[in-house]
């Protein structure tokens, strides 16, 4: 493959990868078996997802027979056309700028913003053996799984591909299952007092009352 294809570039697969790999670890600090299988699963969809971007375009030599005869004028194998949703959906101009770019940079942001957060709150409720219910654990009981699911989503808006696809559903449970396994983990070390945060904080969808409503279980 030469490098007139934009892909071949395998020292960007390895940079990109490192860096949000990195960038995740720098968050989560994983310390147990379910801190590192979390951040595995975060892993193994960037390195799959950057191979595509930058290394080679399965998907796109998958689908080509498809996408050359509804779009012959297009050279799929020109790196900026490997935004494959903004061909399909019709959009013009430099896919860096369309709607689906910006919002997938939005969610990256905030998935990041989220994964922040809650590990702020989660390392000081750890030092302190306590249990973690404020800021985004005031909202959902899981907030770094939360925001890697947000941030897969975000990348698969960009730039999707089959594999990425494929791990996509199986990583979200995943997640839901390394959730499940860490919440009878709490109830064993908190007892009642984790039931009640169950009963009062959802799961998964946020609730923006959550600081409310422990200020009036305190």
């Amino acid at each position: 493959m030469t490098t007139e294809s934009g892909y071949g570039l395998w020292s960007l697969v390895i940079l990109n990868s490192v860096f949000f790999i990195f960038f995740a670890f720098s968050f989560t600090k994983p310390k147990t078996a379910l801190d590192w299988r979390s951040l595995g699963a975060f892993s193994a969809f960037i390195v799959a997802l950057f191979t595509e971007m930058y290394g080679i375009p399965l998907t796109i030599y998958f689908l080509s027979p498809w996408l050359t005869k509804l779009y012959p004028n297009v050279d799929f194998l020109a790196h900026e056309n490997g935004h494959l949703l903004h061909t399909l959906l019709g959009f013009s101009g430099d896919p860096h700028f369309d709607p689906l770019h910006l919002l997938s940079t939005g969610l990256l942001v905030f998935g990041f913003y989220v994964l922040s957060s809650a590990w702020s709150v989660l390392h000081k409720a750890q030092k302190k053996g306590e249990l973690a219910q404020t800021g985004w654990y005031a909202k959902c009981r899981h907030p770094q799984y939360l925001a890697f699911i947000i941030i897969m989503f975000g990348f698969l808006l960009q730039w999707p591909t089959l594999p990425t696809l494929l791990m996509f559903p199986v990583l979200i449970w995943v997640y839901v299952r390394l959730a499940k396994t860490e919440e009878k983990l709490a109830i064993d070390a908190f007892g009642d007092a984790y039931v009640s945060y169950q009963q009062r904080v959802p799961a998964w969808i946020p609730s923006w009352r959550g600081n409310h409503d422990i200020a009036q279980h305190q």
